[in-house]
Parts: structure tokens; sequence; C-alpha cells
């Protein structure tokens, strides 16, 4: 007879874990205390609230309104306050900093330089700066006794008409330090297909991208990412379940596209707390990842915006778990998905996944072989 390791992992285990993040905002992660600092330093006088912890909740209930229009109204106040080299070095060191102490060993971090102009910065100027703050956040984690590799995700704004020109700038700085190209913003009214000639450049330079899509819209966004636009990934993908028909007797019935996303292992890049803020799924019993961990989709567990969500990796697997029952070996196929869909050389993700990732899943599966090591002072019989 064998010993059976504990299921669900504590806490503290889901925190040390290995995780790979590939949807993640960098102005919508920024520490309160930092956004009150940059407003101080560059004049801007208009944030809700000067305490970092009442300026934390402010972003929390705003972004808690069931709309996505609104959820994005926040970024108003982050990114008034990354309009300088010296604030964009900043915010992205401590992100990096910030993924690496919840133990993050891979990320890719997203943010839209048009939106970093406004005091005169150029759009490679920005690139550079942000990259400059990795690679700093990068090394004091490294200091603080934790490995990160930060990838940076440039993004257009879908309502916006850059697309191609972020595009080519991702082209461009696609051997120092940027991964891959990224549309957001609003979905409805601004279909991907509006920015065709982005899509088709980056096709042709052999590059990465992923596209913001089903989540605020439905099945058409999801198909016109894929079908015509030809996303790598899916940012979010969350309403690929209105293609799925789930009958009383558990019978489960995928539609076409569903299907294909499936058949084609299209990673979703799902971000649960953030979906329930925006609507896009009404509790966490009720999100789909439920049903798409048990049909095998891959599916990847994303922050989206932290700050917004008042979140992180190991507080999104550690509602998962809470909720679905989720072990070690869930938190690690999750993990794999992500490792699996990031975009950076394929032999560079199989050494992550084979040399880092899955040794430090087995190294917490088998704490419960040594539950017993410290408890020498309880193992001595007692003299009667």
């Amino acid at each position: 007879m064998t010993s059976q390791t504990p299921q669900i992992p504590t806490a503290d285990q889901i925190r040390r874990a290995p995780k790979v993040l590939l949807h993640d905002h960098l102005d919508g992660g920024l520490r309160p205390g930092t956004i009150i600092d940059l407003a101080d330093a560059t004049g801007y006088t208009a944030l809700p609230e000067r305490e970092p912890d009442k300026l934390g909740l402010w972003f929390r209930e705003a972004a808690d309104s069931g709309s996505l229009e609104r959820y994005l109204e926040t970024f108003a106040h982050t990114c008034a306050v990354m309009q300088t080299r010296e604030a964009l070095v900043r915010v992205a060191a401590e992100c990096a900093e910030d993924l690496a102490e919840d133990g993050v060993l891979y990320a890719e971090v997203r943010y839209a330089p048009e939106q970093h102009l406004e005091k005169g910065l150029t759009l490679e100027e920005v690139v550079e700066a942000v990259n400059e703050g990795f690679r700093l956040g990068e090394r004091r984690a490294r200091e603080n006794g934790h490995r990160i590799r930060v990838g940076a995700l440039l993004t257009a704004m879908r309502h916006a008409a850059r697309a191609l020109e972020i595009a080519e700038l991702a082209n461009r700085y696609r051997d120092l330090g940027v991964v891959g190209f990224d549309i957001a913003g609003a979905e409805a009214g601004f279909p991907p297909t509006r920015h065709l000639d982005a899509f088709e450049y980056l096709k042709r330079e052999n590059n990465h991208f992923t596209i913001h899509a089903g989540e605020a819209f439905g099945l058409p966004s999801i198909w016109q990412a894929l079908q015509w636009c030809g996303a790598d990934r899916l940012g979010h993908g969350v309403r690929i379940i209105d293609d799925i028909q789930v009958a009383e007797d558990g019978t489960v019935v995928l539609g076409r596209l569903a299907a294909y996303v499936r058949d084609k292992r299209v990673p979703l890049e799902l971000c649960p707390t953030s979906n329930l803020q925006t609507g896009a799924a009404p509790s966490y019993a009720e999100h789909p990842i439920g049903l798409l961990r048990r049909l095998h989709f891959r599916a990847t567990v994303n922050t989206d915006n932290r700050l917004m969500s008042g979140t992180s990796m190991s507080r999104e697997f550690e509602l998962l778990t809470e909720t679905f029952g989720y072990t070690l070996d869930d938190m690690q196929w999750f993990t794999v998905n992500a490792m699996k869909s990031a975009f950076i050389p394929f032999d560079e993700r199989l050494a992550m996944i084979n040399d880092v990732i899955k040794p430090g899943y087995a190294e917490l599966k088998s704490e419960w072989l040594f539950r017993q090591t410290a408890a020498t002072s309880d193992s001595t019989p007692k003299t009667p």
C-alpha cells in the first residue's frame, strides 16, 4: 500500500509554485504608492485618493462594475503618470519584481507605446525605457533570490489607427526584449479586421501576435481574430463557451469554432477575476475555465490587471483551487500550457518546462513525504 500525496495545495505552496503569465497589462499593475509618487513628481492632480490603501481600493471598486468600458476608464490615471522615461523604468522594474516575488518565472507584459507620448517621448524611447525597467527588475529579483524573465508585448489600441506603426515597432525590437504584438481596447464596434494591414505585415515577418477577442464581444470577434487575422493566441477568448452546448445529462457538443480552437490548440489567455469584473462571467463557479479545463482546451490562467482586480497569479490559483478543487497537477497543467504558448523560441520553452517547471512542481508534490521530519519533539514515546 502506498501513501497518497495531499491533493489541494496550500496558499504557501501556490505562492512558491512556478507560474507563467501571458496576459498582464503594465499600466494595470502599478503599486498604488508608486502612482502617488509619480503624480507628485509630474504634477498630476486628478487622483481620486491620496493614500495608497485608499487608492488601491478605489481602483478595485471602480473596476468592479460589470462593464468593460467602465473598467477601461480606470487606466486614465495610471497612464497619466507613465509619461516620462523615469516613470516607465520604475513601473516596469517594479512589475518584474512583484511578479517574481509571486513565483512567476516567465511573464509577457503588454502595454501600448502610443499611450505614453504626452510629454514628448518617442515611440522608440518608450520601448527602450520599458525594456530597461524590465531588465532592472529582473536583476533586482535575482538579488532577492527570485528568477524571472519578462518579455514585452507591444499593444495597438483598436479604436486608433496606428496598428501598422506599432507592429513595425514590435518587429524592430523583437530581438531586444519585445516578443510580440497585440491589439486591445473596447471590442464592440472595433473589430480586429480594422487592422488587417498590421497582421499581414507581422505574418510576412514571421512574428508573433495575440489579439484581445471574445471578452466583451462574442464568437464573431474570436472568428475574425483567428480566421481573418491569424492570431497565435486569444486574449481572453472566454466567450468560446458560447459555442459549447452542455446537455442536462452532461453530454458536451462543440460547435465548429470551438472544435477548431480546441483541435488547433489555440491558447486561451483566461483572466478569471477580470472576467467577473467586466461581466464576461457571472461568478468563479460559473467561469468557463472549469469546463474548458475538463475539455482539454489549451487554457491558461492570467491576471490581466493586477491593480484593478486586486489580484496576483497566486490569488487567481487560490480562487480556482477553492472553486474547482484544483490540485498541484492542475496548476502544473495550466503552467505548462502557458509555457508552451509563450512567444520565445521552442528550445527555451522546452528547457523552462523540463528544467524548471516540472522539477518545481515535483518538489512541491513530494513535500508530503517529509511532513513528519519537523515533528521530532513529538516522536519520542512518553515514559509512563
